[in-house]
């Protein structure tokens, strides 16, 4: 097992290597760093003295060694457009970030998790039917409809939850509930197929013969290894909440990541942009990888192939 996690883990660190790379890559030929702390109208003198005081005249690899060696000690530099330390913004904005995408997954597996063993305990039945209906629709609904939506709702018809900012739980209620949606077509279907297909295999038919029936069948057999695909899925959606949540923080005025990057890359603050999309890119590959550990420990197979 430790051998497995040493070759995950190790292929996640190439994949964080690559990614910081590229990001670093695609931003600079995207933008001047010298002219977005100038400002668009600055004299060419301006840009080639600030060029050469930040450095951005030296050789490219140079400046990518240097901002990697600053990087993993933890200083990401200075944001030109906050004029503060990158370190000290993402420290700021990320724990409404963090509580969102917490409770965004928390959203997808008790909407998704249920309406796919159901649809899997009574295939091509109403309630497969009207499960596959919820995921499609889900699948359909953009979040900024389905925020706005709620908002007027819940927010303005019924005032039940507030309409925007991140002071207490309740502002994370219609967020995360936007936010999980999204996920709940693909984590409800895997469930229903992957179910459907352990139902039938040999072992649960042997644990019917010796008697087991209903829920105790269900979760001490049959549960088990239809969660190994939903791990991985569950594990890339976490992921993916914290950067596909621009949208649901800008509707609901969220102060995090999702916001600041918005602001960021709108004031072409390209340290800012840059560790973020690096952040977002290494929770994604941290997620990856803690899936991968955990179905090699629910599944021996995989860490033995």
């Amino acid at each position: 097992m430790l051998r497995f996690a040493l070759r995950r883990l190790g292929l996640a660190v190439l994949v964080a290597l690559t990614v910081s790379f590229a990001t670093f890559v695609l931003l600079n030929i995207a933008t001047d760093p010298a002219q977005a702390i100038a400002g668009e109208n600055a004299e060419p003198e301006l840009v080639e003295q600030i060029r050469h005081e930040y450095g951005f005249d030296r050789p490219f690899m140079e400046r990518y060694g240097s901002w990697l060696s600053h990087a993993v000690r933890g200083d990401f530099g200075r944001s030109y457009y906050w004029h503060d330390s990158v370190s000290q913004l993402v420290a700021k904005h990320a724990p409404p970030t963090i509580r969102l995408a917490l409770m965004a997954v928390v959203v997808t597996v008790l909407l998704a998790i249920p309406l796919g063993v159901a649809a899997a305990l009574r295939p091509n039945s109403a309630l497969d039917r009207f499960s596959l209906g919820v995921a499609v629709s889900a699948q359909a609904i953009p979040n900024f409809w389905l925020g706005l939506v709620l908002v007027i709702l819940f927010s303005v018809m019924i005032p039940v939850f507030p309409v925007s900012g991140d002071g207490t739980w309740l502002h994370y209620v219609l967020p995360a509930l936007v936010l999980g949606t999204s996920s709940v077509p693909a984590v409800m279907r895997l469930t229903r197929a992957g179910l459907i297909e352990v139902m039938g295999s040999d072992y649960v038919r042997t644990a019917r013969a010796k008697g087991y029936r209903g829920v105790s069948l269900l979760l001490r057999h049959a549960m088990r290894n239809a969660m190994l695909p939903i791990v991985s899925v569950l594990a890339v959606q976490l992921g993916q909440k914290f950067g596909g949540s621009v949208i649901v923080e800008s509707i609901f005025a969220i102060n995090g990541l999702g916001r600041l990057t918005l602001q960021s890359i709108l004031g072409s603050d390209i340290p800012t942009v840059q560790m973020l999309i690096f952040i977002f890119a290494l929770v994604f590959i941290v997620m990856n990888f803690l899936a991968d550990v955990l179905n090699a420990l629910l599944d021996p197979r995989i860490r033995m192939g």
